[in-house]
């Protein structure tokens, strides 16, 4: 009788657990949100209306900041966030380590939020003058194909260069004390380099690289929460266009959150991408480009299916935003 119990006892634990876990996977409680020093996500974390529109669905939002897009793919991976936003590069080295990722949202082209950056007395004046060089650069970040496609447009090989793979605030002491030749980065830090050190262009991404700027989740989590996904995209999209007609108002609110002029923030600002958008075929497709290209040079160890990571909401979510 006592191990009858005993078992009655396990079986009710186990369905109350089971039970428990069909009710959180319909009420998520928090959506864990991360984000950049910079970007879109930064402004609607400070307007606060996301919390608002998710409090009426029963969800809090925990924000938590990264320095790149690596780092915060990583923290997806680990499931310490289940929603954040990244450069074009670092979903597929995330995809390619593993990462049970899917795309939800991009927003539009911004190539020129990044770039190949040189010091002001540098001699260099091409791409092709970077054989030998050291070029310091955040390993798999959106900058990370941008070095490659310049390379290649310029005839060199990536293993022409020696990269040095560097965060951003220690890629730019690098940069400052001389110790690299060119640093390849993106917005704030790239408008900070070139007004702080006159920091000098040698190429940015025109006619070199989209620069979308993608938004991922977990794929358990958009696929179990997809009315929150989609009010999390539908208010990111309604804070890039106002943001996009109101960039000196953009301005006076970031740069205080970024600790940087407001001319400088004012630049970042007017080179970054708005509105975001469901994923495309034809994004899918660049973005499959990136990957190949990664694959090919033996930087991630297999070949990458894009498609397959791409989520859409459902069609009675999708109809009711």
């Amino acid at each position: 009788m006592r191990t009858l119990t005993l078992r009655s006892g396990l079986a009710a634990l186990l369905i109350a657990a089971l039970s428990y876990n069909a009710q959180a996977d319909e009420q998520p409680g928090t959506v864990r949100i991360g984000y950049q020093k910079y970007g879109t996500l930064v402004l609607l974390k400070a307007r606060g209306t996301l919390e608002k529109r998710l409090a009426e669905q029963g969800v809090k939002v925990q924000w938590t900041e990264f320095p790149g897009g690596p780092q915060l793919l990583e923290g997806l991976n680990v499931g310490s966030i289940d929603f954040g936003v990244t450069g074009e590069t670092p979903p597929v080295f995330a995809q390619a380590a593993g990462a049970d990722l899917v795309y939800v949202a991009h927003e539009p082209p911004a190539p020129t939020s990044e770039a190949i950056l040189l010091p002001k007395d540098s001699p260099i004046k091409s791409v092709a003058e970077l054989k030998g060089k050291k070029v310091a650069l955040n390993k798999g970040s959106n900058v990370h194909y941008l070095l490659v496609r310049a390379l290649e447009k310029a005839g060199l090989k990536y293993s022409d260069i020696q990269p040095v793979y560097l965060p951003p605030a220690d890629a730019r002491a690098a940069f400052e004390r001389g110790s690299v030749d060119a640093w390849v980065i993106w917005d704030p830090y790239q408008a900070a380099a070139e007004k702080q050190l006159s920091a000098r262009t040698l190429v940015d991404g025109t006619g070199l690289v989209d620069n979308h700027q993608f938004y991922l989740a977990t794929r358990p989590y958009a696929n179990n929460h997809p009315q929150v996904i989609t009010t999390l995209i539908d208010e990111v999209r309604s804070v890039g266009e106002w943001s996009q007609q109101n960039p000196q108002q953009v301005t006076d609110q970031v740069a205080p959150l970024l600790g940087l002029p407001a001319d400088i923030t004012f630049t970042a600002v007017k080179r970054q991408g708005y509105g975001a958008q469901p994923i495309t075929p034809e994004v899918t497709a660049a973005q499959q480009k990136i990957a190949d290209t990664f694959t090919q040079l033996k930087l991630i160890p297999k070949a990458l299916s894009i498609k397959d990571v791409v989520w859409t909401a459902p069609a009675k979510v999708a109809a009711a935003q």
